[in-house]
């Protein structure tokens, strides 16, 4: 049976949260709430298109308030949770936070592209490896960026040195080298505290601040870490097909991928031809 949360344990819930959500799913949202019957499948699928709404709900179920004995990292299964009222209340308390300037919104319509594009191939990509648990690697995909509009928020010009970074990826220089030298932190680090902050599952917090650490995982062939290493094979695959690299990273090459796709592929067993032949299926889905 849902819990009705009250107007404080949402605030309390809330503290730490600071991924503005997309301005145009919280329009779709309110539409939905003014409805005489709102759909709650409907609503968790408009959620599940933005990190800021889903790591704000997924904060909110996973805290002590509700005792699980196990973290959910399923949007479908925190808006069942949670039911429509508290759900709604939710979502109107952080459409107060989420107030952007015209300027913040242009930036950070790259991030919100990537999220949901990389998320959807990440689903796809799991059901089509195998993996048992194509939600996680969709939650993955949504929040592996979720530090970067945070970075944007404090440092003026971070979209420069990201553009940098991924302009000087290579197998010696990681993404996040090049924004340690610059401001002494990287938007991995940042999200994986505020994945932390969101209750995440404690291996998806550890592939958020391992994303742009892949070389170095696939080059240790001992058998550790096998499902970090699954998570991040699919994401890597995933930002691949969709582009990252040039949606965020401005770049006409993915040097990241090309520094590690070899040992990736081999990773999850797939030949050259199979990823360019599950790539083209996947765009030809509309995703990337």
């Amino acid at each position: 049976m849902p819990v009705e949360l009250t107007d404080e344990q949402i605030r309390r819930v809330l503290q730490g949260i600071s991924v503005p959500p997309q301005p145009q799913i919280m329009v779709d949202l309110q539409m939905e709430q003014v409805m005489p019957e709102p759909d709650l499948r409907n609503i968790a699928r408009l959620i599940s298109q933005d990190p800021g709404l889903s790591g704000a709900l997924l904060k909110t179920v996973n805290s002590s308030f509700f005792g699980l004995a196990n973290r959910i990292a399923s949007i479908r299964q925190a808006v069942n949770l949670l039911g429509c009222n508290s759900v709604i209340n939710l979502i109107n308390a952080q459409s107060i936070k989420g107030e952007l300037s015209d300027d913040a919104i242009v930036t950070l319509n790259r991030f919100w592209d990537t999220a949901q594009d990389v998320a959807m191939a990440s689903l796809t990509l799991a059901k089509r490896i195998g993996y048992p648990a194509p939600d996680e690697a969709y939650t993955l995909g949504l929040f592996h960026n979720c530090g970067i509009p945070l970075m944007v928020k404090r440092f003026p010009g971070y979209m420069s040195v990201l553009e940098e970074a991924y302009g000087s990826a290579s197998a010696e220089t990681r993404v996040t080298d090049i924004e340690n030298r610059a401001l002494n932190t990287n938007h991995a680090v940042v999200g994986y505290f505020t994945a932390k902050s969101w209750n995440l599952p404690l291996h998806l917090c550890e592939a958020i601040a391992n994303h742009h650490n892949a070389l170095s995982l696939f080059s240790d062939d001992s058998g550790r870490d096998a499902s970090l290493k699954t998570l991040l094979a699919i994401l890597k695959m995933a930002e691949h097909i969709c582009a990252s690299h040039r949606v965020i990273g401005d770049q006409a090459e993915d040097h990241e991928w090309q520094a590690i796709a070899q040992l990736v592929l081999e990773y999850v067993g797939l030949s050259e031809y199979d990823f360019v032949s599950l790539k083209e299926s996947i765009r030809e889905m509309g995703v990337g």
